[in-house]
């Protein structure tokens, strides 16, 4: 079976983690800022701030903004459910517009009109999901026009660029996730970055209960703390990330040359952005059927998202509709592009799906 994730480890991951272990320093310590300054400088940003996964990233980052009880948030709904639980993790209120069905992103369009129906939204968290960036400059316009906080939830997209910047930069703060399935991992560990100090120092007290030094605590806070023995595997990682990126960029194209005489709707990569294939997404409508004949012919796949954050039971008390992201709830589905799939591999996938196609 080929599958749908698979991370690429080595030796230089073995080796920096084998130091710390020698070290005897496993948890938070001098890996971890030397983690933080390397992923801020990739980004472009002056500060980051490493956490204990992508959820507590998105919640420190919305503590650390001052987002709390009585303040509304707007997302989209097409996204994996963490992005709107942060925001109600913080005491805020999730309030949701729909989707551009091309990048999968909060459309622009869709969210000036919330934001003209309503006068109560305080932030924005903009999705750049399946590794492609949302428009940030129609994002960075609104907030601005409306005097909003912008947040990036950039899980999906290190690397990813609009106009020649990388995600993680634009917002007042930027979160990322090194879960195993993306593009870089650490196991489990998340970072927030941000060019505002007031903002870093709030999210990094946050992260360590509050604490300013030793035993003083000035706040109240969790223990979002990222181990130094992650941050070893995400500084080995964080140097392989333009090849593992190359190596994704290179398989979506394989894939769209073998798909492009299908029905399938193929991923969109707009001029002014650089997508880095988190997922390589298709639409079909026949997706299950699809689904199931690639899983008997070898290929592993995914369905992100099979339903929208509004329509889980978590969020039942939300009435909204969004006919976009409910359409591509029901049509997507993503085919194995990381970057352990070979050229064969590519060819088994392509082969199987123009077969499905043939025999209908």
């Amino acid at each position: 079976m080929i599958p749908i994730a698979d991370p690429k480890l080595g030796d230089k991951e073995l080796d920096r983690v084998r130091s710390v272990l020698e070290s005897g320093m496993l948890a938070d310590g001098p890996e971890v800022r030397s983690f933080e300054d390397e992923f801020a400088s990739y980004c472009g940003t002056e500060y980051a701030v490493a956490t204990s996964n992508g959820t507590t990233a998105l919640h420190a980052s919305m503590e650390g903004l001052g987002l709390g009880s009585g303040d509304n948030v707007l997302t989209t709904p097409f996204s994996f459910v963490a992005s709107a639980n942060a925001i109600r993790l913080c005491g805020a209120e999730p309030v949701f517009a729909d989707i551009d069905p091309r990048t999968y992103a909060l459309d622009p369009d869709a969210t000036r009109e919330v934001l003209e129906e309503r006068d109560d939204i305080d932030a924005i968290v903009v999705v750049h999901l399946y590794g492609l960036a949302a428009d940030m400059d129609a994002f960075c316009s609104i907030a601005d026009e409306y005097d909003l906080l912008l947040i990036e939830d950039a899980a999906q997209a290190h690397g990813a660029e609009y106009d020649g910047t990388r995600v993680g930069s634009f917002g007042d703060a930027a979160c990322f996730s090194f879960y195993p399935t993306k593009n870089m991992t650490t196991g489990e560990g998340g970072m927030i970055t941000t060019d505002r100090e007031e903002v870093a120092d709030a999210a990094a007290r946050f992260v360590n209960h509050g604490r300013t030094d030793g035993y003083e605590h000035v706040e109240l806070g969790h223990n979002f703390r990222m181990t130094s023995l992650a941050a070893a595997i995400g500084r080995a990682q964080l140097e392989r990330l333009p090849e593992l990126t190359e190596q994704r960029r290179s398989n979506a194209g394989r894939l769209s040359n073998g798909l492009q005489e299908t029905p399938l709707t193929l991923p969109h990569e707009p001029k002014d952005r650089r997508h880095v294939y988190h997922q390589y997404t298709v639409r079909a409508d026949d997706r299950d059927k699809l689904r199931r004949h690639l899983e008997e012919s070898g290929v592993g796949t995914g369905i992100y998202y099979p339903k929208c954050i509004h329509e889980q039971e978590a969020y039942a008390d939300v009435e909204y509709t969004a006919p976009m992201a409910e359409a591509a709830a029901e049509e997507v589905l993503s085919l194995p592009v990381h970057s352990n799939v070979s050229e064969l591999n590519i060819e088994t996938i392509t082969t199987a799906v123009r077969k499905f196609y043939a025999n209908e």
